[in-house]
């Protein structure tokens, strides 16, 4: 009984082991200590049911790889956006790395396949729980740093996260201006400049317009009880007109194809 118990375990190791093997493949990063990568998808509940081995679970991993996540794209948020404040920065930053995104990244690479996990947490869905799967990709990234650099994680990173962020996926929570900024940036290049066309009213109820260019050429003015309010403003009808220019050559792109 004992034998058929370890062939059992052997049987069981070497499918994990292959799995860990078939991962890297498909990322693309070989591990030189793969005790790490095995430790930054090892969850609690599977130490706890496996006392006798020596198994290590990933919440320290967590702990520096969101140390390591932060900074890595707190450093490509600010060398893309220059004209970005610290708050929207920080704003951006919290969008990217919240546990949705955190979620989305992770079943990318279909990381809830190579967990290890208890039997309860498995029976109960622990492969698919959104705050598991976030956990992970903070402990992968944290193992990632450690066993191969900030470099490596930079260039996974390049990869899984910042493209998402090129194409616009957390626009949503940027304000007008910088949407207006992203997409100048993305698509046309040039020199955005906002002037304050006029400034009427009592010093209590002022009102401002706003005009903002780029190269130059008007693409928007808008109207507020503040000059940022204007911009604002400005900024957002200069967004509805250029997508609606792009939704235009798109159209005419695929009537001609």
């Amino acid at each position: 009984m004992r034998n058929i118990g370890k062939d059992k375990d052997k049987k069981f190791f070497r499918a994990k082991d292959q799995k860990f093997k078939e991962f890297q493949a498909r990322i693309g990063i070989q591990f030189q200590n793969e005790k790490l990568l095995k430790q930054a998808f090892t969850h609690s509940s599977y130490v706890n049911e496996h006392r006798r081995k020596p198994y290590e679970d990933n919440e320290r991993l967590e702990f520096l790889g969101d140390a390591v996540l932060e900074l890595t794209v707190s450093h490509f948020l600010y060398k893309k956006y220059p004209m970005m404040s610290e708050g929207e920065l920080t704003k951006l930053r919290a969008a990217v790395v919240c546990e949705p995104s955190l979620v989305a990244f992770a079943n990318t690479l279909n990381f809830g396949e190579v967990v290890l996990l208890g039997k309860g947490e498995e029976m109960t869905g622990g492969r698919t729980r959104p705050a598991l799967l976030a956990d992970v990709f903070e402990a992968f990234i944290g193992a990632l740093y450690l066993d191969k650099g900030i470099d490596t994680v930079t260039s996974f990173l390049e990869k899984v996260v910042f493209p998402k962020i090129d194409a616009g996926a957390f626009s949503h929570v940027m304000d007008f201006k910088s949407q207006l900024q992203e997409l100048v940036q993305r698509d046309a290049g040039g020199m955005l400049e906002y002037k304050i066309l006029t400034e009427t009213g009592p010093a209590h109820n002022r009102e401002f317009e706003s005009r903002v260019s780029l190269n130059g050429e008007e693409l928007g003015t808008g109207k507020g009880r503040s000059k940022k309010e204007a911009e604002q403003h400005a900024a957002q009808k200069a967004l509805e007109k250029l997508k609606t220019h792009m939704e235009a050559i798109s159209k005419k792109n695929d009537s001609q194809n």
